[in-house]
C-alpha cells in the first residue's frame, strides 16, 4: 500500500467513526417511533378525540404535558396516536411498491426483448407523472381516506424500485452461479426466487427504507391539504393543518410538535436507509 493512500484511509475511517453516533441515534429514534405507534392505545394519557372547548389552546400543565389544541384535545395523546396512522400509510406504500417493483424489475431484466421494452416504457411513463398529483387525482375521485392515496403513491413509487431491481438483476444474472444452476436444469423462476431475489434484497430494502421517509412526507402533505385521513383521525399532517389557526392565535405548540415529529422521523429513516446502503456497498466490493 502506498504512503499516499494511508492518510486518505484514515480520513475515511474517521468520517465513518464520526457518523456512528448519528446512525445509532437515528436507529434508536426509529425504534422509539415504531414502539409508540404499536403501543399507542396503552400509552395515551387521554382520549385523543375528546373535545374540551372550555380548555382550548391551553398550555402545558400537569394534566396535559404538551398542552391542548384549538378544540381542547390533548396534544400528547394525538401525537402518540398519530404516529400509528402516520407510519401505517407509508408502510403500505413501501410494501406495495416494493413487491410490485421487484416483480416488474425481475421479469423485465430476465425475459428481456419486447417485454423488457414495454415494461421499461411503462415505468418511465409512470415516473414522469408526479406522485402527489396522482394521489390528489385519485383522492378527488374516490374521496378522503388512507386507502386511495396509499395505492396511488405505491404506483408512483413503483418505478424507483423496478428500475433499481432491473439493473441489479441484469448484473446478477451474469454471475457464474446462475449459469451453474441453468446447466443443472433449474427453471428461471427457481433461480430468481431462490437465489437472485435474496441476493439483491438488501439493496432493494435499503432503497425502500429511504422511500418510506418520502412517502411519509407525501401523505402528511395530503393530510395537511385535507385530502388524506378523515378530519377526526389523529395524524401528524392533519395536526399541522388543525394547528394553523392556533399559530395565528399565538399558540404554535400544537402545530410545531407534529412538524418536528415528521421532520425527525423522515431524517431518521433516510439516515438509516443510507447507512444500510453504504454497508451493502462495502460488503459487495
Amino acid at each position: 500500500m502506498s504512503t499516499a493512500a494511508l492518510p486518505r484511509r484514515r480520513v475515511l475511517a474517521r468520517i465513518r467513526t464520526s457518523r456512528a453516533p448519528l446512525n445509532l441515534l437515528c436507529l434508536a429514534f426509529v425504534a422509539l417511533v415504531v414502539a409508540l405507534a404499536v403501543l399507542a392505545p396503552w400509552l395515551v394519557p387521554h382520549d385523543p378525540n375528546a373535545v374540551d372547548l372550555g380548555n382550548a389552546l391551553g398550555g402545558p400543565s400537569a394534566d396535559h404535558l404538551l398542552g391542548v389544541d384549538a378544540s381542547g384535545r390533548d396534544t400528547l395523546s394525538r401525537l402518540i396516536t398519530g404516529a400509528r396512522t402516520s407510519l401505517l400509510g407509508p408502510l403500505g406504500v413501501v410494501v406495495f411498491s416494493t413487491l410490485a417493483g421487484v416483480a416488474v424489475g425481475v421479469v423485465s431484466a430476465w425475459r428481456g426483448g419486447w417485454l423488457d421494452s414495454v415494461l421499461s416504457r411503462g415505468t418511465e411513463l409512470i415516473f414522469a407523472f408526479p406522485g402527489m398529483l396522482l394521489a390528489i387525482l385519485v383522492v378527488s375521485l374516490y374521496g378522503e381516506g388512507l386507502t386511495a392515496p396509499v395505492l396511488a403513491l405505491a404506483v408512483a413509487y413503483l418505478p424507483y424500485v423496478s428500475r433499481l431491481t432491473r439493473s441489479l438483476v441484469l448484473a446478477e444474472r451474469e454471475r457464474p452461479y446462475v449459469a451453474a444452476y441453468q446447466v443443472q436444469g433449474h427453471s428461471a423462476w427457481q433461480i430468481c426466487l431462490r437465489h437472485v431475489v435474496p441476493a439483491i434484497a438488501p439493496v432493494v430494502l435499503a432503497q425502500s427504507t429511504i422511500n418510506f421517509g418520502y412517502a411519509l412526507i407525501d401523505l402528511a402533505g395530503l393530510s395537511f391539504l385535507g385530502l388524506g385521513v378523515p378530519a377526526l383521525t389523529p395524524d401528524w399532517g392533519r395536526m399541522v393543518f388543525d394547528g394553523e389557526s392556533a399559530i395565528q392565535s399565538g399558540y404554535p405548540l400544537s402545530a410545531i410538535l407534529p412538524c418536528a415529529a415528521i421532520v425527525l422521523t423522515v431524517v431518521a429513516f433516510n439516515v438509516v436507509g443510507e447507512r444500510w446502503a453504504d454497508q451493502v456497498a462495502r460488503r459487495d466490493r
